[in-house]
């Protein structure tokens, strides 16, 4: 318990001189910029994102461990165990381990996906490399995916000496458009969204 209160403070000092390459914002950003900046300074981004890898790959292979970490009834005491259990069979390095702490105390062990998840950003922006995420309802043609991939490797969004890595998932949800994400920034070209502003207008004239 000691040790993750060391990191929480050595994770604030750590703040003040490592400074995210992207900021990302919410809870789940929050500990993932706080992680990559105790991650420059004790340890390093590459150990760092394997040792996450592993332990998200753990969670994946028992749905026992996933179950238990998403439990809102465990006492602290016991999600500080399951943490310090994971960290000892895995054998994660001091940073990891601190870390898993403090999610344990501050009963954050549910988010570790989706900070496992922007920490993968970090990680990206660190080595230099942009991902894009252009969703659509459809799988988008070679030729139109170029051209977006072109646009976007041009614009402000990836600067100079950047690798841009595109992925193209699909959401038949969105009915039509786009919705494209780079780094953090996100621009809803969706029809849904489209409706969705509509409906509201619609409500706030009524």
């Amino acid at each position: 318990m000691m040790a993750s209160r060391v990191f929480t403070r050595s994770m604030a000092s750590a703040a003040k001189s490592a400074k995210p390459p992207i900021q990302l914002f919410g809870l789940d950003g929050t500990y993932a910029n706080a992680l990559y900046s105790a991650t420059v300074q004790q340890s390093s981004m590459d150990a760092s994102y394997k040792a996450l890898g592993k332990i998200a790959q753990a969670i994946k292979d028992d749905s026992r461990l996933a179950t238990v970490l998403s439990n809102p009834a465990l006492t602290k005491n016991d999600r500080v165990a399951i943490a310090e259990g994971i960290a000892e069979k895995l054998k994660l390095d001091k940073t990891i381990t601190n870390f898993l702490a403090v999610l344990a105390e501050n009963n954050r062990l549910a988010n570790f996906g989706s900070i496992y998840e922007k920490f993968a950003l970090l990680n990206d922006a660190h080595n230099g490399v942009v991902v894009a995420k252009i969703t659509s309802a459809k799988p988008l043609d070679s030729k139109i995916l170029n051209k977006l991939q072109a646009s976007i490797g041009k614009s402000s969004f990836v600067g100079a000496g950047k690798t841009l890595n595109v992925t193209n998932p699909v959401n038949p949800e969105i009915l039509g458009g786009l919705i494209v994400e780079v780094g953090d920034k996100t621009v809803d070209l969706s029809i849904a969204s489209k409706v969705s502003r509509l409906n509201q207008t619609l409500q706030e004239s009524l």
